[in-house]
């Protein structure tokens, strides 16, 4: 089979212009939104937390350990009831992202709007414990915190989990 060199590169200088094509098109319409996407920015994990007050609601786990230690704050788990009955940081209350408005009373009926709430679920992306995070703060509590990646770090740093079994919470 001869290759005919003159198709061949004919077929890579269109490959070439249509990727030209799509990024102009993609960058020109970019400019005609009301909110511009960033080409660049800080895309960490702390940035996502910010709101537009500059605010931050991301908590370190050595300072949500702190707060667990002295027993100064209220974790709720943002996760399913089921995930929730298999293991949870010891302490926690459930209040699972989909059922907040039918268990949402129920789970905080006697916290004061000042108490210091950490709020969790499992993996960087998820983003459960973020929007229970702001549907707290919505609903009057104003001290209210997120542990990005909760469960899956509060289990690495061999921290105390309900139920106590560690091959049923941890396989």
């Amino acid at each position: 089979m001869k290759i005919n060199k003159q198709k061949y590169l004919q077929a890579i200088w269109q490959c070439g212009a249509i990727f030209a094509m799509a990024f102009f098109l993609g960058f020109s319409s970019n400019q005609f939104r009301n909110n511009l996407l960033p080409m660049f920015g800080n895309w960490t994990i702390e940035s996502r937390l910010a709101i537009s007050s500059d605010k931050q609601f991301g908590i370190s786990l050595a300072e949500a350990k702190k707060l667990f230690l002295k027993q100064a704050a209220v974790f709720i788990d943002a996760r399913s009831n089921n995930d929730y009955e298999k293991a949870h940081i010891k302490g926690a209350r459930s209040l699972p992202w989909k059922d907040v408005d039918q268990q949402f009373i129920e789970v905080t009926k006697d916290l004061p709007p000042d108490i210091p709430i950490i709020t969790y679920c499992d993996g960087e992306t998820c983003g459960l414990s973020h929007d229970l995070t702001m549907f707290l703060l919505n609903m009057g509590f104003n001290n209210v915190r997120e542990l990005i990646n909760g469960w899956a770090l509060w289990q690495k740093a061999d921290l105390p989990i309900e139920p106590d079994d560690s091959t049923a919470a941890r396989g």
